[in-house]
């Protein structure tokens, strides 16, 4: 991460969107991710751990994140987020 109030621009900042995506992409199943941290979670939260509440509030961003960037990512094809990955990557 950059300092505060440094400038960056579009050409530093969608390189680095596209290369984490492709490489989150890549690992597999990554519209399913969503739900293997749910079960996760839910397996935590049985434990002594599971109490926390600070640790309940990251969980919960956790799972938020992970569900958004999968529904953003959803209208695409597989093909579509390669091509694309693959062209702004070059």
């Amino acid at each position: 991460m950059t300092q505060e109030n440094q400038k960056t621009s579009n050409n530093d900042v969608m390189p680095s969107v596209v290369k984490f995506l492709s490489n989150e992409w890549f690992e597999g199943e990554f519209k399913e991710q969503p739900l293997y941290l749910q079960e996760i979670f839910e397996l935590l939260l049985e434990t002594e751990y599971g109490g926390d509440l600070d640790l309940r509030l990251k969980m919960l961003s956790c799972l938020r994140t992970s569900r958004n960037l999968a529904q953003t990512l959803a209208a695409f094809t597989d093909e579509e987020i390669q091509k694309v990955c693959s062209s702004a990557a070059s």
